[in-house]
């Protein structure tokens, strides 16, 4: 199984414009078997010229992919191994956990909101794709969260 995405040019879809930031939950959709959710996280990852993730994130991917035995342990590697090569990879460092801190006293999000954002600002991402955060929100005027999941119907 692997993760390579199509050319954008054989899709015909439109590039977005701007950096994307994405959650954990759409590496968990991706490689899940909710088909509408799958095949809206694939559109997104091949619409958008340049994705970052976190080592939150694909930490946060490999524990819950264990966790709901989404995938075997091997896939769940072979996925996470792939998902860091292909987008780039943000390591949280002191500076990222002192920037969430600030968002924690600033928004009231909870730690692990507030160390996504942190690593999103950080990266200069102007779009936050998550379902778990106020969607439309704009943090310091320049990250938008959107939840690419809205209108579709939950499990």
């Amino acid at each position: 199984m692997e993760v390579c995405l199509p050319a954008i040019a054989s899709t015909g879809m439109k590039r977005m414009k701007g950096k994307a930031f994405i959650d954990t939950n759409l590496l968990i959709y991706f490689v899940s078997d909710d088909l509408a959710r799958k095949q809206l996280v694939h559109e997104l990852l091949i619409r958008n010229p340049s994705i970052a993730v976190s080592t939150q994130v694909i930490n946060e991917f490999v524990a819950v992919s264990l966790k709901k035995n989404i995938n075997s342990r091997e896939e769940t590697f072979r996925y996470a191994a792939e998902f860091m090569e292909l987008f780039e990879l943000l390591s949280v460092d002191a500076a990222t956990i002192l920037r969430s801190f600030d968002l924690m006293r600033a928004g009231n999000y909870s730690s692990w909101d507030s160390l996504i954002i942190a690593a999103a600002l950080q990266t200069n991402a102007s779009t936050l794709y998550t379902e778990d955060m106020q969607h439309g929100q704009v943090i310091e005027g320049k990250l938008t969260i959107i939840d690419p999941f809205r209108g579709i119907s939950q499990k």
